[in-house]
C-alpha cells in the first residue's frame, strides 16, 4: 500500500507501516466504550440537534456551494518528517466494522497522539494528507469515518453525508469515542481531536463523548454547541478557530460557546481571523487562506504541544 495523496497532488509513494495492521481486529474487541458516550446513545438524539444550532446543513451547502474537493494548499504541505498510513478497522458500530485511515511517524513505538474528523466532503485524500502533516509533527493520528465509507464530490452530495451524519448523534459519538480508544490501545499516552467544518463540530464532540479520556479538543470552524448540559461532559481544553466573514458559522454564536464554557470553568481559547472566510483551512476546496490558515496551523501545533506532551 501506497501513502494515500492529497486530490490532484503527485509525489512519491512513501512505504507503508503494517505495525498496526495486525491489530486492528483485536483492538475491536478491546474496545471498553466510555460509559458516558454509550448512555449519550439514547439521550442526545432527543436534545443535541435541537439545542447546537439551526439548519447548519443549509448553511454549510451555500458556503462550499460553488467548490469542488480537490487539495487546497493545507494539503499540498509533505510532513516534515517521514511518516506511514494505513486503512485500519477502529471500531465496529451497529454490527459494521468502521474504517479509518491511520498515520504514524517513522518508529512510532507510543506516545502523543490525535484523533482527525473529516469536512463534510468525507474521508478523502486531503483528509489523509493532513493526517500525514501532523503525524510528521510526532504523533499518531487517526483520520475517522462518520460517512460509512462514502465521499462526496459535490456540495449537493456533502450536504447529504452531513445531514446523515447528524441524525444519529449517538452513533457518531460512539465513533469517536472508540476512535480515542483504538489509539489508547496502541500505547497512546495522551490523546487530543481535530477537525474541520463538519469534522470541528464532531472534534468538539469528541471531547463530549470521551470525557476525561481526551486530553485536548482543537475546533476549525465547527457549529458551536451552547448547551450548558452537553458542554458539562467536556473536561479537555479547547482551542477555536473562526473566520470573521463566516455567515455560516456567525461569531456571535462562537462567543456564546466560549461564555458557557468559561462559566463551567473549561479552558477555552477562541481565534477569529477577521479577513477570514469559511474553511479557510480546510484540506479541499477553494477557499484556502494561506496567512490565516499558516497562523492557525502553528497555533494548533502549540496547543497540542502543551496538552499532549
Amino acid at each position: 500500500m501506497t501513502r494515500h495523496l492529497p486530490l490532484s497532488l503527485t509525489t512519491g509513494p512513501a512505504i507503508m507501516n503494517t505495525r498496526f495492521a495486525r491489530m486492528g481486529a483485536l483492538a475491536v474487541a478491546l474496545l471498553p466504550l466510555p460509559l458516558l458516550a454509550q448512555s449519550t446513545n439514547q439521550t442526545s438524539n432527543k436534545t443535541s440537534n435541537a439545542k447546537t444550532s439551526p439548519d447548519y446543513a443549509e448553511a454549510m451547502h451555500r458556503a462550499h456551494a460553488n467548490e469542488t474537493p480537490t487539495a487546497s494548499g493545507a494539503a499540498r504541505i509533505a510532513p516534515r518528517l517521514a511518516v506511514s498510513g494505513e486503512s485500519v478497522v477502529y471500531a465496529t458500530i451497529g454490527g459494521k466494522a468502521v474504517r479509518g485511515y491511520l498515520s504514524t511517524p517513522a518508529n512510532y513505538r507510543g506516545g502523543p497522539a490525535i484523533v482527525m474528523v473529516h469536512e463534510w466532503w468525507g474521508l478523502n485524500d486531503n483528509i489523509k494528507a493532513m493526517a500525514d502533516r501532523y503525524a510528521g509533527e510526532g504523533y499518531a493520528v487517526l483520520a475517522v469515518d462518520l460517512f460509512g465509507g462514502e465521499v462526496a464530490t459535490t456540495s449537493a452530495a456533502a450536504m447529504k453525508l452531513y445531514q446523515a451524519g447528524m441524525a444519529n448523534i449517538g452513533a457518531g459519538e460512539q465513533n469517536v469515542a472508540a476512535a480515542v480508544q483504538y489509539l489508547r490501545s496502541k500505547g497512546a499516552t495522551k490523546v487530543g481531536s481535530v477537525g474541520y467544518c463538519f469534522g470541528g463540530h464532531w472534534s468538539l464532540r469528541t471531547g463530549l463523548a470521551a470525557g476525561a479520556n481526551l486530553n485536548a479538543v482543537a475546533i476549525y470552524y465547527g457549529a458551536p454547541i451552547t448547551d450548558a448540559t452537553q458542554l458539562a461532559r467536556l473536561k479537555a481544553p479547547v482551542l477555536g478557530l473562526f473566520g470573521g466573514k463566516d455567515q455560516g458559522i456567525p461569531v456571535d454564536s462562537v462567543r456564546a460557546m466560549e461564555a458557557q464554557l468559561k462559566k463551567l470553568g473549561r479552558p477555552v481559547t477562541i481565534e477569529v481571523y477577521a479577513n477570514a472566510d469559511h474553511a479557510f483551512a480546510n484540506p479541499s476546496g477553494q477557499a484556502y487562506n494561506a496567512p490565516a490558515a499558516e497562523d492557525a496551523w502553528k497555533k494548533t501545533l502549540a496547543f497540542f504541544a502543551a496538552n499532549l506532551r
